[in-house]
């Protein structure tokens, strides 16, 4: 099972320079950089008024950043070959097309929140894995927002970084068009080192739930699935847990009770929201679990957590489906899909000594059913967006 690594943030900010520099004949005037995540529990809650508890990853996206005196944005990517270029001016809903729409994203948001953002040359590198369900989109966004902040010449308070929170939101929704909720944004500027985040979205607040010496890994298997957040089925999901929310007469199903739930008139309503319901339900019981140390509990929430987004949400996959079968016959304490779902990554609660043999017992599993084995990263809890 290949394994990604984060690399070393100190060699990647010099490479992402230097990379600027070729790229653009030119020295960069800044990096930003900021982390994916991994969601150990709440998933489909953040748009839901819900709980949910990610962690930061190691794994980080890089931005070298110059301002340009003629409004204009130039975007490239090492990992990309399509680059692209235009005025900032004209950045719109649909007027940015592909992977750059998250990143021209930011500076447009920015600027309809009344930020004076200059134009901008900007190079990302990245060690967030794509379309693996680990958050690359908010990574590039956040990376960026810390990169044009400083070009802006803004002092990053908590304040501007719940700020940038909201611009990255924005650049996500309005002109990437994926309509997600939040979570992602807010963990990459929020984070702290050794520590989930819990995040409420109806009172709009956050905390960090530190792990502690005796927790066990978090093993993530990307299984190589397509995952992308605009392609209709995130959206569907998302419409129909509004749509039980308007027929309880609620603003979000946060409110919501199961037998609340239980008398929705629409079979596949009543399943979307029972899942949202007792998803925001185990948050609180996995918190309370961390903080106690009681591992086993933990992994329990997750396998809960798993049979309700396959049952009830339906976002999982075979693939997703047999990590997680897989994990937990070879010993895993538990183990869940993680993200949007419909492809991405499964996460395994593991003892540090038993990582290397359960996660090639998966690969096994995966070769008996013809597939390409998942890659795997360690979601070492780490920290916020920066810049370098």
């Amino acid at each position: 099972m290949p394994h990604v690594s984060p690399g070393d943030p100190n060699d990647l900010v010099a490479s992402t320079r230097e990379a600027f520099t070729a790229a653009y004949a030119a020295p960069a005037a800044v990096v930003g950089h900021a982390p994916g995540r991994v969601n150990l529990i709440g998933e489909h809650t953040d748009y839901n008024g819900g709980l949910c508890l990610p962690v930061a990853l190691p794994h980080r996206t890089y931005v070298a950043a110059a301002a340009r005196s003629d409004g204009r944005l130039r975007i490239a990517s090492r990992q990309q070959s399509d680059a692209w270029e235009g005025s900032l001016d004209d950045v719109a809903p649909g007027a940015v097309p592909g992977w750059a729409a998250y990143a021209a994203g930011v500076p447009w948001a920015l600027r309809e929140s009344g930020v004076d953002v200059p134009g901008a040359d900007l190079l990302v590198d990245s060690t967030v894995p794509l379309g693996a369900g680990l958050s690359s989109s908010a990574a590039i966004e956040c990376a960026v927002a810390m990169a044009v902040t400083a070009l802006a010449g803004a002092e990053v308070t908590p304040e501007v970084r719940d700020a940038l929170v909201a611009a990255c939101m924005r650049a996500e929704t309005e002109i990437a068009g994926a309509p997600t909720g939040g979570m992602d944004q807010t963990v990459s500027m929020l984070a702290e080192p050794g520590a989930a985040l819990l995040i409420d979205f109806t009172a709009g607040s956050s905390r960090p739930v530190f792990l502690g010496p005796t927790a066990p890994d978090v093993l993530v298997m990307d299984t190589g699935v397509s995952h992308s957040l605009n392609d209709g089925g995130y959206a569907s999901r998302r419409r129909d847990c509004e749509e039980a929310a308007r027929l309880l007469g609620l603003p979000t199903l946060r409110a919501a009770t199961e037998p609340d739930v239980a008398a929705l008139p629409d079979a596949r309503l009543v399943r979307r929201a029972r899942h949202v319901v007792t998803e925001i339900a185990r948050v609180t019981e996995a918190v309370a679990a961390i903080e106690a140390a009681e591992w086993p509990d933990l992994g329990r929430l997750f396998l809960a957590s798993h049979a309700s987004l396959r049952d009830d949400f339906e976002v999982s996959c075979p693939e997703l489906d047999l990590a997680v079968e897989a994990a937990m016959a070879a010993g895993a304490l538990g183990a869940r899909m993680t993200g949007g779902g419909f492809g991405g990554s499964a996460i395994a609660l593991v003892d540090p000594g038993d990582r290397e043999r359960i996660a090639a017992e998966v690969d096994r599993a995966f070769t008996r059913a013809g597939w390409t084995p998942p890659t795997t990263l360690v979601a070492t809890p780490s920290g916020p967006a920066t810049t370098a």
